[in-house]
C-alpha cells in the first residue's frame, strides 16, 4: 500500500479515514478539497489544480482523499494501488452530512478548508448524495470489480467495516516501515 485513493459519495467519512489512514502508515495525505479550495470558497483554476493533481501522481507514496473532477478521478484510480470505496447506505451518507452540517458551525469539519461556507457547502453535499448514488457508485462498482485481481480494493459497506478494516491494518506487523519501502 504506496498509493492508495480513498473514494465514495459524500458524507462518507472518507477524510477521516484518510487522515487516520495517514496517521498509521506514515504516508502523505492529500485532501483535494483542500487543493481545489484552499480558502474555503474560491477555487483554484481547472489547469492549477490538474497540475497540482499530476504532481501528487508523479510521486511514489500518497493518500488522495476525494473526488475533485472527472478528468482526474479515473487517473488516480488508475495509478492507485489500493482503493478504499466508501459506499456506506444512501442514509447514513445523508445522516452524516447532516450530522456534519450541525457540527460545522461550531468547529470546521474534518478535511474541509479553513474558512469553508457550512451551510453552503452542505446543501451542495445534499445536492451530490443523490447524483453520485444513481450515476457515479454503479460505475465506481463495476470499476472495482474489474480491478480486484490487479489491485488492494477494500469495499466498505457498513460502519463497522470502517472499524474492521482500521484493526485489520492494525494487526500488520511494522505496517507503517513497510509502507515506507
Amino acid at each position: 500500500m504506496k498509493k492508495v485513493a480513498v473514494f465514495g459519495n459524500a458524507g462518507g467519512g472518507k477524510s477521516t479515514l484518510s487522515k487516520r489512514l495517514s496517521e498509521m502508515t506514515g504516508l502523505p495525505l492529500y485532501v483535494l478539497d483542500k487543493i481545489q479550495y484552499p480558502s474555503g470558497d474560491t477555487e483554484v483554476s481547472e489547469e492549477e489544480y490538474q497540475h497540482i493533481h499530476e504532481k501528487i501522481l508523479a510521486t511514489d507514496r500518497w493518500i488522495v482523499d476525494g473526488f475533485g473532477c472527472m478528468e482526474t478521478l479515473w487517473l488516480r484510480l488508475k495509478e492507485a494501488d489500493s482503493l478504499i470505496f466508501v459506499d456506506l447506505p444512501l442514509y447514513v451518507h445523508f445522516w452524516w452530512v447532516t450530522k456534519r452540517l450541525i457540527v460545522g458551525f461550531f468547529k470546521p469539519p474534518e478535511g474541509w478548508p479553513q474558512k469553508s461556507p457550512v451551510l453552503k457547502s452542505s446543501l451542495r453535499s445534499y445536492r451530490v448524495l443523490w447524483l453520485c448514488h444513481k450515476y457515479l457508485t454503479p460505475k465506481y462498482r463495476e470499476y472495482i470489480q474489474q480491478v480486484q485481481s490487479s489491485k488492494s480494493v477494500y469495499h466498505i459497506r457498513s460502519t463497522e467495516q470502517i472499524a474492521q478494516f482500521f484493526e485489520s491494518i492494525g494487526n500488520k506487523t511494522n505496517f507503517k516501515d513497510r509502507a515506507s519501502t
